[in-house]
């Protein structure tokens, strides 16, 4: 039953990196010429969607290397191998949209006071190409790739997603502009862009960091786990519980679990495996249970409370 897992596990794995490596190409291609197109043209709201673009294709490569780390095995100095990278490459990803919302809002704040001249039909042009092209992308990541539970690509998929919207608010920007004359829709359409880039940012990095802090799980109810394992017949009580996730995907526990003293150990490996049995199916596929009896039991709270205290060396 595992082994079939696992399978599935890499042949999305190699989705995942296909999917990136088309959309990467295909969004860096464009991103030229939306860069060079918002030059000419002098407008800011393509510039902006450029800029997206930018951390578009660096996200594109940050989460493409991810996946390629991630396949590193593990090793004495690394027991988990190269997992975490994704996470990492996830905040990354957040920052850096973050940074590009606050650079945008800097720069229209200055265009409000004084529009310029803006070209507009070419950035209608490149805009309509800049959208079609988001689209494909889009496509591409929803059709091929794992965007709903892998962290590293929802934060590339979020990324192509909120540039689309970008396209759409430059070919407005441009319409509006070329029928009402009003210049400033091109600094109001990237302030816009710059409002779903930040958003897309604040949660992509605030779901990396509550995975770099051990938080549990959000597809993973604490209440439920504590349930199953305590209601395994044997199993009389647990403390000490951790539920963290150590990459998208892959959730773990670890807890103590008190039972009878006269338990055999083929009676102790019957009870884990059914543990973790049914926890597989919660979504818990590393799972580390001690047992132990009543007159070891060390702990009340289910919780464990780590408490820092001082190491005192005793040279005598």
């Amino acid at each position: 039953m595992g082994h079939n897992h696992d399978h599935g596990h890499d042949h999305t794995h190699g989705a995942n990196k296909k999917v990136l490596l088309l959309s990467f190409i295909i969004i860096t291609s464009y991103m030229v010429v939306e860069a060079i197109g918002g030059f000419l043209t002098n407008s800011l709201a393509l510039l902006s969607d450029a800029g997206h673009m930018l951390s578009d294709s660096i996200s594109l490569a940050i989460a493409l290397l991810a996946f390629m780390f991630g396949e590193k095995a593990a090793s004495f100095s690394k027991t988990y191998g190269y997992k975490r990278f994704e996470i990492l490459a996830a905040v990354l990803n957040g920052v850096t949209l973050i940074l590009i919302a606050l650079f945008i809002f800097y720069e229209a704040i200055e265009r409000f006071a004084n529009p310029p001249e803006v070209a507009t039909t070419g950035m209608l042009i490149i805009s309509v190409i800049g959208l079609l092209i988001n689209i494909v992308v889009a496509w591409i990541m929803m059709r091929g790739g794992d965007t709903e539970d892998n962290l590293n690509m929802r934060g590339a998929f979020l990324h192509v997603l909120s540039d689309m919207l970008g396209s759409v608010g430059a070919i407005i920007a441009a319409l509006v502009i070329m029928f009402f004359g009003w210049g400033w829709a091109d600094p109001l359409a990237s302030v816009i862009v710059a409002l779903l880039v930040l958003r897309s940012g604040y949660f992509v990095t605030k779901s990396a960091i509550h995975v770099l802090m051990e938080g549990t799980p959000s597809n993973v109810d604490v209440q439920e786990i504590i349930q199953i394992i305590e209601q395994t017949e044997g199993v009389q009580s647990i403390h000490d519980l951790h539920i963290w996730t150590i990459t998208s995907g892959t959730n773990a526990l670890s807890c103590h679990a008190v039972v009878d003293d006269q338990l055999t150990i083929g009676e102790s490996e019957h009870i884990l495996r059914e543990i973790e049995h049914n926890l597989e199916h919660k979504g818990i596929k590393h799972v580390t249970i001690q047992l132990e009896t009543i007159a070891n039991r060390h702990a009340e709270s289910i919780l464990c409370n780590l408490k820092s205290e001082p190491v005192h060396h005793d040279h005598h």
